[in-house]
């Protein structure tokens, strides 16, 4: 038989784990679902992870902006209501050789309100090949039927010529539509008509071509394996509008950026659908400084363009560095490796073009690679380490991790290894 102070005894220990269960689980509750994580996967616009890193310059205009009042839509040259456009327009308008430039919310967002400004109700002629899924189930296809567009496809699956599209016209066409493929390549027997022959069968017709560009590719970066059309020879070569998105090759936060010919992107704002597809405040502070970036010839102040122009023997350098670093803060059974390998663009960008790099590998005898990975994005770890398994292994690729992070990457890999 218990007795009655023993029975008091368990009792206020039942109370303590109680009252700290409860604790618990309101901490889990109210703790912030929205985490930072480090992105260890060497996938530079990895879209689960938010696409493109803002820059610290960036982030400060944002807090600036957020924490007070601001002249979003106020002139304070005339003290009237202006137009949230300003901030960025021109300076997109000169970046990507256009007459005039807006933007929404994200590139399926421009697409849609293209379409319906130009072609709803009415004809939209565009290829069979490049009715494409841009992710996560949207489908061109979709977005033009939701628009209010008639898609009127042309050509087949793998070729598709000028004289489809000509053939295809009547007085119910409205409009021209050439959609890059982002996310995949077609090879072997196949045929697309240039855009230089789209435009000029749309001058010859009088009817606008409006290119979907994907990506969004301000500044040229074939020099470092990317091969992604630039927003300005579209422009350049007389599309009527393009669109493309702001965090992803652009480097910039999510938005749906269109620009062309003053006449046809003044009747795109125009449409009240506009309204609710506009961005907000903190969206525009962070392009705007982002496009300043450009206009100052400091890419490397981009996150997403420094970490693609990172070469390789720099990142070697740096993972050198980090093995010997972590190497006394783990058990013996380890083993970490540094090999040759590629990093990828992600986001639905460069599908079979690949960034040389090098890897570390991190193999234990105690811990199988899907473990260590769970273990690194487990609730022991303070900053979530995202990372990628190939071949049994556990690969990191530090051209994704910040250099601020790397202490924080060395401390959750020393708890997950021990």
């Amino acid at each position: 038989m218990k007795s009655e102070t023993s029975g008091a005894g368990d009792r206020a220990i039942d109370i303590e784990r109680l009252e700290s269960r409860v604790i618990t689980d309101v901490e889990v509750a109210l703790a912030p679902s929205l985490r930072q994580v480090i992105n260890a996967t060497g996938v530079i616009l990895h879209t689960n992870l938010g696409r493109a890193p803002l820059s610290t310059e960036a982030a400060a205009r944002i807090a600036q902006v957020a924490v007070s009042y601001s002249n979003l839509e106020y002139d304070l040259e005339t003290g009237e209501r202006g137009r949230r456009d300003v901030h960025t327009s021109r300076m997109l308008a000169h970046l990507v050789s256009a007459e005039a430039a807006i933007i929404v919310n994200n590139n399926a967002a421009a697409v849609f309100l293209a379409l319906n400004t130009l072609s709803k109700g009415a004809e939209t002629i565009v290829s069979r090949g490049e009715l494409i899924e841009i992710g996560d189930g949207f489908r061109i296809p979709d977005i033009m039927a939701e628009s209010g567009a008639i898609v009127r496809e042309v050509g087949t699956t793998n070729r598709t010529g000028i004289g489809d599209y000509e053939r295809a016209i009547t007085d119910r066409t409205r409009l021209l539509l050439r959609v890059h493929p982002s996310n995949f390549r077609m090879t072997g027997f196949t045929e697309r008509p240039s855009l230089e022959e789209l435009i000029a069968l749309g001058n010859r017709s009088q009817i606008p071509v409006f290119e979907d560009l994907g990506s969004g590719c301000l500044a040229d970066l074939s020099a470092n394996g990317v091969c992604e059309p630039v927003t300005a020879a579209s422009c350049a070569a007389g599309a009527s509008a393009v669109s493309f998105s702001g965090d992803k090759l652009l480097g910039g936060p999510q938005a749906g950026i269109i620009a062309g010919k003053k006449e046809i992107i003044e009747r795109i704002r125009r449409n009240p659908l506009f309204r609710a597809l506009r961005v907000d405040k903190l969206t525009i502070a962070a392009l705007e400084i982002t496009l300043r970036a450009y206009l100052r010839g400091a890419a490397d102040e981009i996150p997403a363009l420094r970490m693609i122009r990172l070469e390789a023997g720099a990142i070697a350098q740096r993972a050198r560095e980090f093995v010997a670093q972590l190497q006394p803060l783990i058990a013996n059974d380890v083993t970490l490796r540094i090999i040759a390998g590629f990093s990828v663009i992600g986001g639905g960008s460069t599908p079979d073009q690949q960034i040389p790099t090098n890897l570390i590998t991190i193999a234990s005898t105690r811990h199988s690679a899907g473990q260590l990975e769970a273990r690194l994005r487990g609730p022991g770890i303070a900053t979530p380490v995202i990372a990628r398994i190939e071949d049994h292994r556990l690969i990191l690729d530090l051209r994704t991790v910040m250099p601020a992070q790397e202490s924080e990457l060395t401390s959750a890999l020393a708890s997950a290894l021990c």
